[in-house]
């Protein structure tokens, strides 16, 4: 928690979630006594541990999606590399072509 006197809803992140998991463990009397000495409400705390717990998986989704996006480049590459391995060789086959023509 902050050392100053600053409004709970003014601490940083950090310190938000240092009140989410040492209050997560407490019963609800537990909790109202552990508020009553911060200067908090047991409503923000919940609020917090929400706010936690949708980060989480916002970030767990944004990887996945990431990973999907990294499969698809992939096969994207493969599918390039394919076709321009077909390229070089159809030209390779048009110079023989050509050079064999201009030495007849």
């Amino acid at each position: 928690m902050p050392s100053d006197q600053s409004k709970p809803d003014n601490w940083s992140a950090e310190d938000k979630l240092a009140v989410v998991i040492e209050t997560d463990s407490l019963n609800e009397v537990q909790l109202s006594e552990y508020c009553r000495s911060k200067g908090l409400h047991p409503d923000q705390v919940e609020q917090w541990k929400v706010s936690a717990l949708a980060g989480y998986q916002q970030s767990a989704q944004a990887r996945k999606e990431a990973q999907r996006c990294r499969q698809e480049d992939r096969k994207k590459i493969k599918q390039l590399e394919k076709q321009l391995h077909r390229k070089e060789k159809a030209l390779a086959e048009t110079a023989a072509l050509l050079v064999l023509l201009g030495k007849t």
